[in-house]
């Protein structure tokens, strides 16, 4: 299994507390891991970053510590970024600010010239793709207050990776998609597993991506696996890492059958692979 190599922590000292991050550079598309340490006089709130608030939340597995997951768009601009840390010392509200230096993941992009009526969708179905994909994103955007996480991250099914994630096709000069999770080759019929504890918060067939599960995971964690032939569970189910899901197929828009599988944070999609790596090695046991 390829995973991606996670830097050492490099720390910084910041008006009276330290913040760790698993690497002060972070590129588009992947997840920064940011520890910091329990002070008395401290009482961590939330973090912003780009408009947006993250949970400070308890470290599962430091009991000095807690922790900040923040995901970078795929999108998002190369540049410096700052991430703004509100807490209270001594009863007094304060935010301070640590830097994270955002980098450019180099993702392969496919150029294409094509007829523009091959990219562009009929009515019926351009409506029904952007009802689905409304309904989908209200629940990313969701964050469940506590996690249903107890143990490591698996990959849904041992097999060859045939699209990594953030390959882009840019049709026309006009970037039209990415791939936003990672493909494993699956015969149709071939057993697929949720990658750890959570919730079926949808079960359902799909314009693009078919036959869909994704599953809550808690603190706006989500795995998605897609293009599926069969469901063994349905939405609202409680599952456990390694429970079958359903069976793969080749389902939706697609060129054959594959598994596509997914992950998202905070409502961000981010390399899935990356992200296992990143969280089994410095959150879970």
């Amino acid at each position: 299994m390829r995973y991606i190599l996670i830097s050492l922590l490099f720390v910084l000292s910041v008006f009276g507390f330290d913040v760790e991050f698993t690497s002060g550079v972070v590129q588009n598309g992947k997840v920064t891991l940011l520890e910091l340490k329990k002070e008395k006089s401290i009482s961590y709130e939330d973090a912003l970053f780009n408009g947006k608030k993250y949970k400070i939340l308890a470290h599962p597995k430091k009991s000095e510590k807690f922790y900040l997951l923040i995901p970078i768009d795929y999108e998002e601009k190369i540049a410096k970024k700052n991430i703004e840390i509100f807490y209270k010392e001594n009863n007094k509200q304060k935010s301070k600010i640590v830097t994270l230096d955002i980098k450019d993941a180099l993702y392969h992009k496919e150029r294409l010239q094509v007829d523009g009526s091959k990219i562009t969708l009929n009515e019926k179905d351009k409506a029904r793709s952007s009802k689905e994909y409304a309904e989908a994103m209200k629940i990313y955007n969701t964050s469940t207050p506590k996690t249903l996480i107890s143990s490591k991250f698996i990959v849904p099914l041992e097999s060859k990776i045939t699209s990594d994630f953030g390959g882009a096709r840019v049709y026309n000069n006009t970037l039209k998609s990415y791939h936003g999770g990672t493909d494993f080759r699956a015969a149709v019929g071939t057993p697929i597993v949720a990658a750890n504890d959570g919730e079926v918060v949808l079960a359902k067939d799909r314009f693009y991506s078919g036959m869909s599960v994704l599953i809550d995971h808690g603190h706006g964690i989500y795995t998605c696996y897609f293009h599926m032939s069969k469901f063994d569970v349905k939405e609202g189910q409680k599952v456990k890492k390694g429970d079958v899901l359903g069976l793969s197929g080749d389902s939706g828009r697609v060129s054959g059958p594959h598994l596509h599988f997914g992950i998202r944070v905070s409502g961000k999609q981010v390399d899935p692979l990356h992200f296992i790596a990143l969280i089994n090695k410095n959150l879970l046991l």
